[in-house]
């Protein structure tokens, strides 16, 4: 699809792979170390030339969300389209196959697509613009889904070391049927501060990428989010039981969790299951992505 005709472009789910909160600044954002990748599932960005903005939202996750200016999607447009100094318009539709609020960055992928997709279409020029800058104030996460590569994060999510060649692991993304709110999990967060865990290397494969994961490296804010919703244990328990399942944790700030796998076939045996048994539960296979163009 050309620009003319218009533009369609995967919001991969962002995954964090293990997630440290390192710090406190004085303004009150959290301070963060995390390595993040994405996975095949996602949400659809289709772009159309217009003479006026527009969004139209579907999909199974669509019902219910705001076609408002405090829409990610429409609130990455207006302000691309305020930084370049444009009056273009376009027709945004959002497809939306993640599940909302849930610790996947649906919506921060979502509008890093639709800044991908309005660059090209409106012939904005990248080194002229702060294109890091729109991300991060949209959302902590909106600057590794602009990128668009795993990465290490770091700060409040505007420092990205990008990572090369992460296996592509087996996985099973899992959402209880919840959604979370952030900020009430950093609220409910108690004790100290983690340390910042990078690898000494990058892994080799999957069994070195699972060993380093459980070196000291896990989700500081699993704890206090199955404090505040329960359910969220019980799917990282359901993920565990699976057969062939290397390694189950919840992915940012939840209620999405994960488990790596070591053969495809286990992950879509792994999906099945799971939705056999918790029907109203989200649960799809695919495998962890270094590189979102790589779908």
């Amino acid at each position: 699809m050309n620009t003319h005709e218009g533009l369609s472009l995967p919001a991969a789910a962002k995954i964090n792979l293990y997630l440290h909160v390192t710090g406190k600044r004085p303004d009150g954002y959290h301070l963060l170390d995390s390595l993040v990748a994405f996975a095949t599932a996602h949400d659809q960005i289709t772009i159309r030339p217009a003479n006026q903005l527009s969004l139209v939202i579907d999909g199974p996750f669509g019902r219910g969300l705001p076609v408002s200016d405090d829409n990610l999607v429409l609130r990455a447009a207006l302000q691309l389209r305020a930084l370049a100094g444009i009056h273009d318009g376009a027709q945004i539709t959002l497809t939306k196959n993640l599940p909302v609020a849930s610790g996947i960055g649906g919506g921060s992928a979502d509008a890093a697509a639709t800044i991908r997709g309005l660059v090209r279409l409106w012939q904005v020029h990248p080194g002229l613009h702060d294109l890091s800058g729109l991300a991060l104030g949209l959302g902590a996460d909106v600057p590794v889904c602009l990128l668009g590569r795993a990465a290490y994060m770091g700060g409040i999510g505007e420092l990205l070391d990008p990572v090369d060649d992460l296996p592509a692991v087996p996985l099973v993304l899992v959402n209880p049927a919840v959604a979370v709110a952030t900020p009430e999990v950093f609220t409910a967060r108690a004790g100290g501060f983690s340390p910042a865990n990078r690898f000494p290397a990058p892994p080799s494969g999957t069994d070195e990428l699972i060993e380093l994961l459980n070196d000291g490296r896990g989700n500081d804010l699993a704890a206090p989010a199955i404090g505040l919703i329960p359910v969220i244990g019980r799917a990282i328990e359901r993920i565990a039981a699976t057969n062939g399942c290397r390694m189950a944790r919840m992915s940012g700030s939840g209620a999405t969790c994960f488990g790596l796998y070591q053969t495809q076939a286990e992950a879509d045996a792994a999906a099945l299951a799971i939705g056999q048994a918790e029907p109203h539960w989200w649960s799809v296979a695919g495998h962890l992505l270094s590189n979102i163009h790589d779908l």
